[in-house]
């Protein structure tokens, strides 16, 4: 069965998938981390708090891909509006992490 989702409702879908993945945000003085748990050593994203850079693992972008039938540039503009909403914060710049995992410092 398929179903029809607007463009305007999408957006809110996408944000709570997000918020259903139990991210821990684990902060430190330079950067935000969404991590599935506290002990993990790796983080799904990264945002860093002085410049608005932002990290995501790729593997998340192609979930979302695949979940919702976007483009990874579309993905990756929903996963950034996600972590703005979530962190009060702009992102400047992303940067897709490729095949490896972002290390929470």
């Amino acid at each position: 069965m398929k179903y029809l989702i607007t463009e305007s409702k999408l957006e809110k879908v996408i944000f709570k998938y997000l918020d259903n993945q139990d991210f821990n945000l684990i902060e430190n003085d330079e950067s935000i981390y969404f991590a599935y748990s506290n002990d993990n050593e790796s983080a799904e994203i990264r945002f860093d708090k002085e410049d608005g850079y932002c990290e995501i693992n790729v593997k998340l972008i192609d979930r979302i891909s695949v979940l919702f039938s976007l483009t990874r540039k579309e993905s990756i503009d929903k996963i950034c509006s996600w972590v703005e909403s979530a962190t009060g914060m702009d992102i400047g710049h992303f940067h897709a992490m490729y095949g490896i995992n972002i290390y929470i410092q």
